[in-house]
């Protein structure tokens, strides 16, 4: 079974900005610490954001490098899933694969 998920960010307070009413859309709570900020749903496992440390920053972000591409969250109904791709879209960030919404991964996914 799945603890946790750690991820380093490179902006911690605009990576928080961004997660923090992401998943509370989810359902997942915040459990802000001195190192990080989790986010907690029912219990179970966890998502961690974490500051990079200084001297990995240069490297910067590509989701299509070795490491982790992206994070799926499966929503509770057609309904849920327009309401954060709305909330995505008018809180100023953007979506990958917006021609092809709702199914870019293939019919009913």
């Amino acid at each position: 079974m799945l603890h946790h998920v750690e991820i380093y960010v490179s902006d911690f307070e605009k990576s928080v900005a961004f997660w923090t009413p992401f998943m509370k859309l989810l359902g997942y709570e915040q459990d802000r610490w001195s190192g990080g900020m989790n986010y907690i749903k029912d219990g179970h496992a966890y998502f961690c954001f974490l500051p990079a440390p200084r001297e990995h920053l240069a490297a910067g972000h590509l989701r299509k490098r070795v490491g982790l591409n992206h994070l799926a969250f499966q929503g509770n109904s057609r309904a849920h899933v327009d309401q954060v791709a709305a909330w995505v879209k008018t809180s100023g960030y953007t979506t990958l694969y917006e021609s092809e919404y709702p199914y870019a991964g293939g019919p009913n996914y």
